[in-house]
């Protein structure tokens, strides 16, 4: 079965940790500078999650993440991908339903004056690798729609109907 494909940061990755046990094969696609928000994240101790239990157990996962994608095997994949715009790492093997693909994205200034870099390599992504957004965030998806940005995008309290309804 061809595994589904969704366009994610690191750090929701990390965050919603039912994104790991799907149905069916899942292919994560993060850009690059995603894993460096998990770092930032992890070194000011800032605050993602607004109750204290939950906060941890997020910031637990994160560092499992991280933990992933520092084990030699996985840098030296994450590594060749970066010495070139857009290139793709091979794919990090979670578990028998789960890869995680690292982009080496750029932003373009197509989208710059409306939206962050992190969140125009996220459109860039997609649009690439014509692949469906999937997000937490609102008022992201609201400008997206807004500003008529030709993305798939589902919320990730949708993942389940995400997984069912995405074109393989």
């Amino acid at each position: 079965m061809k595994p589904r494909r969704f366009v994610i940061e690191a750090v929701m990755l990390a965050v919603y940790g039912h994104l790991f046990v799907p149905k069916r094969p899942v292919e994560y696609m993060i850009p690059y500078s995603t894993i460096s928000e998990l770092y930032e994240i992890r070194i000011t101790d800032e605050r993602i999650m607004p109750d204290p239990e939950d906060d941890q157990h997020a910031k637990e996962h994160m560092d499992l993440l991280i933990g992933l994608f520092e084990r030699p095997f996985n840098k030296k994949k994450i590594d060749r991908a970066l010495g070139i715009p857009w290139r793709q790492s091979a794919p990090l093997l979670i578990n028998e339903y789960v890869s995680i693909i690292i982009i080496n994205g750029m932003d373009s200034m197509q989208y710059g004056e409306t939206f962050d870099p992190i969140e125009t390599e996220l459109i860039l992504t997609c649009m690439r690798e014509q692949a469906p957004l999937l997000t937490d965030q609102l008022e992201y998806v609201e400008r997206l729609i807004q500003h008529e940005v030709p993305i798939p995008i589902y919320d990730i309290e949708d993942y389940e109907y995400a997984l069912e309804h995405t074109e393989e």
